[in-house]
């Protein structure tokens, strides 16, 4: 074998020279590495210091950190069988290393004896932030623990990698196992030409170029729920997208009911009342039952016009088709909720597809992000990537080079569902006051090319596009001198402000005219469809809010209170849980739990922590109105931005960063004004 190109950090990533046959020996070796770089910094001879001690610490691991990071993310985007067995086999051990990690007696006594050093003592700014958090961090995840409990805790966590590894591979392959073929034309009616454009080039590549083929995919599932006439068809989509991974080979019912318990166990050896509380403990929510208040108090704040949009959507339907129309089915909201809103708002959102080629919104973020925060992002090409779709950037600030970025941004196959950011590499203080380049890359899964015709995007994809590009901000511009506070290394209920606040621009017509061209004509969008699109934005606006609230409510009472005991019993729970916050009631197999990857496709990942979206979109309705006060391309306000919140990571509390950049605490009734629900 040539050298592995898994065993040390490259800035350049050889993904083109990466296989699965060196995964198993570089995680090995690079263990046996981390393990002897640990247990150097417990036997460091001589007086304690910040750098034989946190600051070995901070590096100790990161070789290993880096294979891992790039194993895990092309089994995401490049899956094949051999990838995903190699993935697996180490899953275990990975865990099994850093968890032991806090709970080396030999560690956790030499981080005692440096913090009662004069240098620790003496400590300001982001090194005692390090020193504190080091420390609380280590008894929180079992430093003070006994022999069998930390054995104990070591176990659990090796089980719930390799679970959590499982119930993400159930559902990529649940949702790659179901595919809709029409072959009667008739069954297309109302869908807009871009969905059955798309359908017929899926077909055409499975062979079947006279039929068009439908899958679980976002860009294929929603046009087809929200547009297609056939409510047979739509139920069957819909039903097919809610029972994904319930039964079958791809059965995630056990294991949710596994990582339910193990989690639980966890919390209770660690000495807390549930996992809810251990998560949220760093974070800005602190504990389970003040993550609990905000959800509740937004939905309180949401119920009565979420009601009234539901009578008005059956009113709507009776309209349509009678008095004796029911209630819309779960599978039927969003065909008539789109049916109404181009009723109240003539406003088709297919209609503004034109103006959204991926190029063009590309560009004009770009420029926008220029203006802001004074950097420039132009396309390189001698970077190796893992698919000839994926795009690599530049990120610089005059001569600097601030990093590097890949793009991913259409589905395939092999790759995982949803939107994503990862950080690859954190550059580091290069002693002449700037930084070594961040890399890093952005995902997604949005409507692809067909043929010689560009990718032309709905405005919610424009609207990803620009929620991960405001993550890899936050990780390309830090400023942080320690690894593990810089970039996006923050308290999870704030780290999705950088990313939120950035979806704000997607709204206001001067920041549309930037990126919003239509693709033959390059003329902007007619101010008569901005007027429609922008009186439409609050269009069911507390049903989006109660959609998102039953999330964070079934993942907070899943991780709280008693467990129902088998894995049926769960669903139901569940189930009985979301159907509060449905305007139509769910089916008695409605298992959407089951393909929950935020909740449980990692160890931990959103797990009690979903709150977090609505949380952080407290944050950045109130961020923008700073903005929108003095400029929305205002270069001041975008480098007071930069400098309190893009450059800072952890390096500070987080409610002290927002103030620095607002002069003052969050305004709660922000989100609620922006959402026009205010008075509800």
């Amino acid at each position: 074998m040539t050298v592995n190109p898994l065993l040390r950090v490259q800035f350049r990533v050889p993904f083109d020279q990466i296989r699965p046959e060196h995964v198993e020996p570089a995680i090995a070796e690079l263990l046996t590495d981390a393990r002897a770089e640990l247990q150097a910094i417990a036997a460091a001879p001589g007086p304690r210091t910040f750098d034989n001690t946190l600051g070995a610490l901070e590096t100790a691991t990161e070789r290993l950190e880096f294979a891992m990071t790039l194993v895990g993310h092309l089994e995401s985007v490049a899956t094949t069988p051999e990838l995903r067995a190699a993935h697996n086999a180490v899953q275990g051990p990975i865990a099994e290393f850093f968890a032991q990690i806090p709970l080396d007696a030999g560690l956790w006594q030499a981080l005692q004896e440096f913090s009662r050093t004069p240098e620790a003592a003496a400590l300001t700014g982001a090194r005692k932030r390090l020193l504190e958090r080091t420390l609380d961090d280590f008894r929180r995840q079992g430093a003070e623990l006994d022999p069998a409990g930390k054995a104990r805790l070591a176990e659990l966590s090796a089980e719930l990698a390799q679970i959590t590894t499982q119930y993400s591979e159930h559902v990529l392959d649940g949702t790659n196992a179901y595919e809709l073929w029409i072959t009667d034309p008739a069954d297309l009616a109302g869908l807009p030409q871009s969905a059955i454009d798309a359908a017929r080039a899926g077909a055409e590549a499975k062979g079947r170029p006279s039929a068009w083929r439908f899958t679980l995919q976002q860009p294929s599932f929603a046009p087809f729920v929200t547009y297609a006439d056939s409510p047979k068809l739509r139920e069957e989509i819909w039903r097919a997208a809610n029972i994904c991974a319930s039964d079958g080979p791809h059965d995630n019912r056990e294991l949710l009911r596994r990582i339910l318990l193990l989690r639980r166990e966890q919390a209770a050896l660690l000495g807390f009342r549930d996992f809810a509380d251990f998560v949220l403990k760093p974070r800005m929510a602190k504990d389970g039952a003040s993550a609990r208040a905000f959800v509740d108090r937004l939905a309180a704040r949401t119920e009565a016009a979420f009601a009234a949009e539901a009578r008005d959507l059956h009113a709507f339907r009776q309209q349509l088709e009678g008095p004796a129309a029911p209630a819309p089915a779960a599978w039927d909201l969003a065909y008539y909720a789109e049916k109404q809103r181009r009723a109240l708002y003539d406003f088709d959102d297919e209609a503004l597809r034109p103006y959204f080629p991926v190029e063009s919104v590309l560009k004009g973020l770009f420029e926008l992000v220029g203006d802001l925060y004074g950097v420039r992002v132009e396309p390189v090409d001698d970077f190796a990537t893992w698919h000839p779709d994926v795009r690599t950037y530049a990120v610089r600030d005059g001569d600097a080079l601030l990093g590097v970025f890949y793009a991913d941004l259409f589905p395939r196959e092999q790759k995982r569902s949803g939107a994503w950011m990862n950080a690859l590499v954190t550059g580091r203080p290069d002693g002449r006051g700037g930084f070594g380049p961040h890399l890093g890359l952005i995902c997604g899964n949005l409507t692809p090319p067909i043929g010689d015709r560009p990718a032309l995007l709905t405005h919610d994809e424009v609207e990803t596009i620009f929620h991960e590009f405001g993550h890899l901000l936050h990780h390309l511009l830090t400023r942080v001198e320690l690894r593990s506070q810089a970039g996006t290394n923050v308290a999870w209920d704030f780290v999705e402000l950088p990313s939120q606040i950035m979806e704000n621009w997607c709204w206001e017509r001067a920041a549309l005219d930037r990126f919003a061209r239509h693709v033959d004509t390059g003329a902007p969008v007619p101010d008569e469809l901005v007027s429609r699109m922008l009186s439409a934005r609050n269009f069911r606006a507390a049903s989006a809010m109660m959609r998102q609230l039953s999330f964070a409510t079934v993942d907070l009472e899943l991780h709280r209170g008693s467990l129902p005991a088998t894995p049926a019993e769960i669903l139901a729970r569940a189930r009985e849980i979301m159907n509060r916050f449905s305007s139509a009631p769910l089916p008695g197999d409605y298992a959407m739990v089951c393909r929950f990857g935020h909740l449980f496709s990692s160890p931990v990942a959103y797990a009690a922590g979903y709150y977090s979206y609505k949380w952080a979109e407290v944050l950045d309705a109130d961020a923008f109105t700073r903005f929108q006060g003095q400029g929305l391309f205002d270069r001041e306000v975008g480098l007071a931005f930069r400098r309190a919140i893009l450059e800072r990571g952890d390096s500070d509390d987080p409610a002290a960063l927002f103030r620095a950049f607002m002069g003052r605490d969050p305004d709660p009734e922000a989100l609620l004004r922006r959402a026009g629900l205010a008075a509800a």
